[in-house]
């Protein structure tokens, strides 16, 4: 939808975190409305590179209009499964630095034909592409109400996820559930009363596991940081914003997992694996957002950066 604009989050630490060859060739995992990577190409020189990937359509057709003013930049129409994929189609063995920003934008969320949001009525359909994968709609047709509820626990954080679970099934049984309003007042009147009104809105975690559900964002997650990891050059950086303190664990633990790979007992007095570290930490405690970007901007509020580095030195 036109008009809708989105503030990006740290933008400065992020970039000052990420850029630091500026003829380097960058990846932007998360285009979004691409205002880190209009940041980053402010960094770079004539032989720099970026790409964009995204999944969502409108996130492409903002990228393509970025891609015709600079040539040295590209967008690409894929999922974080599908990185190594598109560096190879690009001839990059390597990146300098790669960057992901994690969950939604503010225009999806408040573009009510995407059904991300309980704000405004929409569909229930959740897909960061509408093109492929099933909608919500579909999947909680087929869902049991034990899985729904793991799904709530798990990816919401949603410690009434049974009542919610059985709530949503028994409303989609009864024709009661076809919009997102529809689901918002399900979630609130499953709540226990005392539940209902405290500094969120009792439908947020909620929405936010289905969102995470339909497009399987914990495992895409894994095999972007992975790929990416694996991609970057000696002396590169990863950096990453996530806002949910599921994908922020996920994050922390794989790159810790580089950082500190020996699975040598504690008691041993050298390590006997063999495994060395790949990576070093530039900001393993996240950087949080100032006050006054907080704010500014209140989506801003539960963002976290993680900063790590490839070992090794460039020829």
């Amino acid at each position: 939808m036109a008009g809708l604009v989105h503030t990006p989050v740290l933008l400065d630490t992020f970039v000052d975190s990420l850029c630091l060859n500026k003829d380097g060739h960058y990846v932007d995992a998360t285009f979004g409305r691409g205002g880190h990577s209009r940041a980053i190409l402010d960094r770079l020189s004539r032989n720099g590179r970026l790409i964009g990937l995204d999944r969502d359509p409108a996130a492409i057709e903002e990228g393509q209009r970025l891609a015709k003013k600079d040539s040295r930049f590209q967008i690409i129409h894929a999922a974080f499964s599908e990185f190594n994929a598109v560096l190879d189609e690009h001839g990059w063995e390597t990146a300098t630095g790669v960057g992901f920003d994690l969950g939604t934008s503010s225009p999806q969320l408040e573009d009510p034909t995407r059904g991300f949001s309980f704000q405004q009525e929409g569909p229930l359909d959740m897909r960061m592409d509408p093109q492929t994968g099933q909608p919500l709609s579909t999947l909680l047709a087929r869902v049991s109400e034990r899985d729904l509820a793991q799904v709530i626990r798990q990816l919401g954080g949603e410690r009434y996820a049974g009542r919610l679970a059985r709530a949503i099934l028994r409303a989609r049984h009864e024709g009661r559930l076809v919009t997102t309003r529809d689901l918002e007042n399900v979630c609130f009147h499953a709540m226990p009363k005392h539940a209902r009104f405290g500094k969120i809105h009792p439908a947020t975690r909620t929405f936010q596991a289905l969102r995470m559900w339909v497009n399987d964002e914990m495992d895409q997650l894994q095999s972007g940081i992975q790929s990416a990891m694996h991609r970057l050059a000696p002396e590169g950086r990863l950096a990453v914003i996530s806002f949910h303190s599921g994908e922020d664990r996920c994050v922390r633990d794989m790159i810790e997992s580089q950082v500190n790979p020996c699975v040598c007992p504690p008691d041993f007095p050298v390590c006997a694996c063999g495994r060395t570290p790949t990576m070093r930490w530039i900001h393993k405690k996240p950087v949080r957002p100032t006050d006054e970007e907080a704010d500014a901007n209140p989506r801003s509020r539960s963002a976290r950066l993680r900063v790590a580095e490839k070992l090794g030195r460039l020829a």
